[in-house]
């Protein structure tokens, strides 16, 4: 791998990648794709293709595309016969699964690989509402799981798309630990309750279930509390900067 020394662009003896930090016993790279064969040097052939072609078509995309395709899949394996095949609950199972894990590996490679692209902004979390609120309204229709735990999850997730609209002039509100807990929580949960499952394991989908329901709720106040918080704080910050302006 080429690149330009540190010490001759006026750089340090350490070097700089495309950020601007110190990459360590690296040399000084200005192109973006070498930057990032440095960063990952066992997936640099990858990286430096990905930096360039992040256009629509790149595997995170595809990968959300996928989901995307699986949501009617889904439906019709959970519907078939009836609703209460076990072969055909195990189908569904298959396709609830693959889309619960693309859905692990499209922002893993959207960020590390730089293939971020304005379609995957929007389409990602689409995708992830699609087949969650699928599988929850077809186990719902079916009798397996109460109207009001379906209301109360999709509501939420609704809830706080539109919240993050609502206060994305003032911040974004990050992802937390209790968030990703909480979507692991439901896919274990709503996995379980799609397969036909009988005596003790139908017994602990039900916990994992009443875990679910009661961290979507905790999570979601807790996001409802940031927004506020990051609310007041861009209210002050611009009334200061007027402030500021009009001294």
């Amino acid at each position: 791998m080429t690149g330009v020394p540190a010490s001759a662009s006026g750089g340090s003896s350490g070097a700089r990648g495309a950020t601007g930090q110190a990459v360590d016993g690296a040399p000084e790279v200005s192109d973006p794709a070498l930057a990032m064969e440095a960063r990952h040097p066992r997936g640099g052939k990858l990286a430096a293709a990905a930096v360039n072609q992040a256009s629509v078509w790149n595997v995170a995309n595809l990968l959300t595309m996928l989901r995307l395709l699986l949501v009617p899949g889904f439906v019709a394996l959970m519907l078939a016969d009836g609703g209460y095949d076990p072969a055909w609950r195990s189908f569904a199972w298959a396709a609830f699964a693959v889309a619960m894990i693309t859905d692990l590996f499209d922002g893993h490679l959207a960020r590390t690989y730089n293939l971020v692209t304005d379609f995957g902004k929007i389409a990602d979390p689409i995708a992830d509402k699609a087949i969650m609120g699928a599988a929850l309204i077809c186990l719902s229709y079916l009798g397996d799981l109460p109207w009001w735990v379906t209301v109360v999850i999709l509501g939420r997730e609704l809830g706080i798309t539109l919240l993050r609209f609502v206060v994305i002039r003032y911040g974004v509100i990050p992802a937390s630990r209790g968030g990703k807990l909480k979507t692991l929580t439901q896919g274990i949960a709503v996995g379980m309750y799609v397969l036909a499952l009988t005596g003790w394991l139908a017994t602990l989908r039900f916990w994992v279930m009443a875990a679910a329901v009661l961290l979507t709720v905790i999570t979601g106040l807790d996001y409802v509390r940031q927004a506020m918080v990051l609310r007041r704080r861009g209210i002050a910050e611009r009334a200061a900067a007027l402030e500021e302006r009009d001294a």
